[in-house]
């Protein structure tokens, strides 16, 4: 798991702001349905991002995620990974999500992740960027290679190596990417070391892929969190990047 029930993104609530949001079920090519929460701004923008959760899939901390990236005039879509095992239905914080973790796969969330960028070009949105953590940030990385015509590829502190079954990862798949990447690492992970990250960096530099990759000495996975105050300061950095990222793409 990447953040606790009770965590939240650690980005300032914009004063006074107002921005539209409802649950929604979007329905993939294959005809899945699965659980994803838009939030839109009061002034229609050319971004538009899909948030790509971690393990647990779509939770609170995501939603919150999304209404801060609509606050800043990008309409967001969060997703959910288990439409196709677990159903759209809400959740309590017992549920167990290994077990549907393990039955997704490649093509089941590149539909997924297409349907929410349709959805964004539905609002009008002509830049369309993700944004992931954990397992989303690999997702995200990845997706960049998926022909969703993205203009950029975000992710928090995700796994560049092959997948635990061998499948090969970013690191292996950067030829295939078309969208610029930027990865916000965590410098004391305890499973992504140094050494993968600079594998990532070479990998992408050798490809020819526009891209920076930051690493934040000293601060775990799972950093990016309101409650993790110690680590603020490497937070709202990482932040200011992913605002600056959007914003000279957009």
């Amino acid at each position: 798991m990447c953040f606790e029930h009770d965590s939240s993104p650690p980005i300032p609530v914009i004063s006074g702001a107002a921005v539209s949001h409802e649950e929604l079920e979007l329905e993939a090519a294959d005809g899945n349905r699965f659980a994803a929460f838009a939030a839109t701004p009061d002034e229609p923008g050319d971004a538009g991002i899909v948030i790509l959760p971690d393990v647990r899939g779509l939770y609170r901390f995501y939603e919150e995620l999304a209404l801060r990236c609509a606050e800043r005039g990008y309409a967001a879509v969060a997703i959910d990974y288990f439409g196709r095992t677990a159903g759209v239905g809400k959740r309590d914080d017992d549920f167990e999500y290994w077990p549907h973790v393990d039955q997704t796969s490649a093509d089941g969330v590149q539909a997924d992740t297409r349907a929410a960028v349709d959805h964004l070009r539905s609002l009008g949105c002509t830049s369309i960027f993700t944004l992931g953590f954990c397992m989303g940030g690999r997702l995200s990385w990845l997706a960049s290679g998926w022909g969703l015509d993205l203009e950029g590829a975000i992710g928090f502190y995700g796994r560049p190596g092959p997948f635990t079954d061998g499948q090969p990862g970013p690191t292996q798949q950067v030829g295939g990417f078309e969208a610029p990447i930027l990865a916000l690492q965590a410098g004391a992970d305890a499973n992504i070391t140094p050494e993968h990250n600079a594998e990532f960096d070479r990998a992408l530099t050798d490809a020819g892929v526009e891209h920076e990759v930051v690493t934040y000495d000293g601060a775990p996975h799972s950093f990016f969190d309101r409650k993790q105050e110690e680590f603020a300061e490497a937070s709202a950095d990482a932040w200011r990047r992913v605002v600056a990222f959007i914003d000279a793409r957009a």
